[in-house]
């Protein structure tokens, strides 16, 4: 990749000033020709370019993935929002059905790192009806990041990343490995979680957004394990992207990391700037963590009073989230406190199916039966009578009592 990413990067520029495809190829081309600190400000500016709402319908269908590909090396989680919204609502618009489930994955990716999994789960099963409903090959790297937060195991997991694999999508393996890692650092199996999160690091490409969580989960693992000489190396890589790309999102994980590695006087100012950090992002699970992580330290340091503030904090996100091995470990730790976790009580929309969910989020969104019954891949008779089963299920009786409720 770095070979070609020089050839690239060497070859005559086009005449004319460039477009928003233009600087993300040059900017690509320096971050893997290993000039990280030169191609990041040239992917930044075409990130920005990308959210032009005057580029082409064409130019849009072509770039939108690499684009979020790109957002997310640079843990930008704005423009991943953004773009990856934008990539399904364009494709959906103009019947680009191939495109779709790519669209999809990488939206479901955004909401799950958001911590939104119930949204990630609703459009798991809109990208499994239009990978039908299309014959194209399964799209598995959503799903595998949505199962390690829900703190399950990925149905056909390795079936599905050696099918990948072989279809020449390497990066199924570096997804797994880091999925894998996520998972099982959630449920304190660290030696496992410490070699699947230094297998994964080791797979191409070596410097992106699935090298580096897989680094952050090594340095978690690792730290646990009180293995400091294995994070030198990775806390150096994690520590220098979090540099180039100067978002809230990378500086906390950088902090959360230099906290874990750190001793005495220096653990809790990094702790510290890793909570205001990410606490400014939306990513709710990874500020989740951080609090629990620095619960956990807080205790340790039989610090109680302290440690139920953060430990509340970890357990009420993981459990609006639906991460059910994340809250429990909170639970634990607020136990040993001398604390209770508080009871979530669930409401109807519990009580909801999986497309019912879907349809009831499609018309809050404001979506027409028919838009409906297109992105669905269903009938507009059966949207309907999702629609009145939902409305009996949630005491309402119009479509604006339904988009008028907190919830689903």
């Amino acid at each position: 990749m770095s070979e070609v990413a020089r050839a690239a990067r060497d070859a005559p520029r086009a005449p004319g000033a460039p477009g928003a495809s233009d600087l993300l190829l040059d900017g690509l081309a320096q971050w893997h020709a290993d000039e990280c600190a030169t191609g990041a400000p040239l992917v930044k500016d075409a990130l920005k370019a990308f959210r032009d709402p005057d580029l082409t319908d064409d130019e849009e269908l072509r770039w939108l993935w690499f684009a979020c590909r790109a957002a997310l090396d640079l843990w930008d989680m704005d423009s991943l929002r953004a773009l990856s919204a934008r990539q399904v609502h364009l494709a959906l618009e103009v019947g680009a059905l191939t495109t779709l489930p790519f669209a999809l994955s990488i939206r479901s990716v955004t909401h799950v790192l958001s911590g939104e999994l119930a949204e990630s789960a609703a459009l798991e099963e809109e990208l499994h009806e239009a990978v039908v409903a299309t014959g194209s090959a399964p799209v598995p790297f959503s799903g595998l990041w949505l199962a390690a937060w829900q703190g399950r195991s990925y149905p056909r997991r390795d079936e599905s990343i050696e099918d990948a694999g072989r279809r020449g999508e390497g990066i199924a393996l570096a997804v797994g490995g880091a999925t894998k890692a996520l998972l099982l650092n959630s449920h304190g199996r660290y030696e496992e979680a410490f070699a699947a999160a230094e297998e994964a690091a080791g797979h191409p490409p070596s410097e992106g957004f699935v090298t580096w969580t897989a680094l952050v989960e090594l340095i978690e693992a690792a730290s646990y394990l009180k293995r400091p000489e294995k994070v030198h190396g990775p806390l150096a890589r994690i520590d220098r992207v979090s540099g180039v790309s100067g978002t809230d999102w990378a500086l906390g994980l950088a902090a959360r990391c230099r906290a874990l590695c750190a001793e005495g006087d220096d653990v809790e100012p990094a702790y510290a700037e890793a909570i205001l950090c990410l606490g400014r992002t939306p990513a709710r699970g990874e500020f989740a963590r951080t609090s629990l992580l620095y619960g956990e330290w807080l205790r340790r340091e039989r610090r109680r009073g302290e440690a139920q503030q953060h430990l509340r904090v970890a357990h009420d996100v993981f459990t609006a989230m639906g991460a059910e091995v994340f809250a429990a470990r909170a639970a634990r730790e607020l136990r040993a406190t001398g604390a209770q976790a508080r009871k979530r009580t669930t409401g109807a929309c519990a009580d909801l199916t999986a497309q019912e969910a879907q349809v009831a989020r499609l018309v809050r969104e404001g979506f027409t039966n028919s838009e409906i019954a297109v992105r669905l891949f269903l009938s507009p008779r059966t949207v309907e009578w999702h629609l009145s089963k939902i409305f009996a299920k949630l005491h309402v009786t119009s479509r604006r009592q339904l988009i008028s409720r907190r919830e689903p």
